[in-house]
């Protein structure tokens, strides 16, 4: 609909501008069509002599549009300017992102406060959630693989490590939501063998972020357990902010991905691709 609007005022804008070539080109394009209708029997030569004039037209009405524009530029400018500042403005001052089944979700607050968290005293991780919290039998069912995770934040990237501390309190202070890390590092001895299993990942050993503390998994907990169910709502939209706040830290969401959606996880793509591709080297020397 912008789009459209702005298609209108700028067609408005030309037609004010430059009235004599708009009734010029019509003219042309009305005789033009004049003389195809009462010469459409004829072909040959006088086809080629009609195209020729056409073409002597459209090569006219470009000159006189350019000698419009270099006349009236200031003009043109003004407009331009009048049309782009304010969308413009808007997108660089508010930041608001609609995301999906959460239209009133205004994150230009959230976002601020993770970046003052970034910028603050280096931020803490909080206590550990009791052991049974990963051992339920619904964790056992849905999600087996996180009963033996590592959790341990010193085995993370201290600059995710600090990104994703800031996510988590801005879940909990603005939204109201307690995140709980359920994986930090994993071995490639580890990674290989979820893979093997074929429900955890795609990915073999080295091959993902997890293996280089660049990347981690972390989920919702209320009343005491975690949740996972994306039919809940509540659920649903916890994990939603939780992507939409990794993206405002400068980090990459799994459930943006196209083929295995990984609502859980976050990582940090740039930093990771290039471990990735150091690994492969090194391996690659190794024979």
């Amino acid at each position: 609909m912008a789009i459209a609007v702005v298609m209108l005022v700028a067609g408005v804008c030309w037609v004010l501008l430059f009235p004599e070539s708009v009734e010029s080109l019509r003219a042309v394009l009305g005789a033009t069509l004049g003389r195809f209708r009462r010469k459409a029997g004829r072909v040959g030569g006088r086809v080629g002599d009609g195209v020729t004039r056409v073409r002597s037209g459209v090569r006219e009405e470009a000159g006189a549009a350019h000698s419009a524009i270099r006349r009236h530029w200031p003009i043109m400018a003004i407009a331009a300017a009048a049309l782009l500042i304010p969308p413009t403005v808007i997108l660089v001052t508010r930041k608001t992102v609609v995301l999906e089944d959460f239209r009133g979700d205004d994150f230009a607050e959230s976002g601020s406060m993770v970046a003052q968290l970034l910028r603050g005293e280096r931020l803490a991780p909080p206590p550990p959630p009791p052991p049974e919290v990963f051992t339920t039998a619904e964790v056992r069912r849905l999600r087996p693989e996180i009963v033996t995770a590592d959790r341990k934040w010193d085995q993370i990237d201290p600059d995710l490590q600090q990104r994703v501390l800031a996510i988590y309190e801005v879940m909990r202070r603005q939204y109201g939501y307690e995140m709980v890390l359920i994986e930090g590092y994993r071995s490639p001895q580890r990674q290989a063998e979820l893979m093997a299993g074929g429900k955890a990942t795609r990915a073999g050993a080295w091959q993902s972020c997890h293996q280089y503390g660049l990347g981690v998994d972390s989920a919702p907990m209320r009343d005491g357990k975690l949740q996972w169910d994306m039919n809940d709502a509540w659920t649903k939209r916890g994990y939603f902010l939780y992507g939409e706040l990794a993206e405002q830290a400068g980090l990459d969401w799994g459930g943006n991905w196209r083929s295995i959606k990984d609502y859980v996880h976050v990582e940090m793509t740039g930093r990771c691709r290039a471990a990735r591709a150091a690994k492969r080297e090194e391996l690659s020397r190794q024979g």
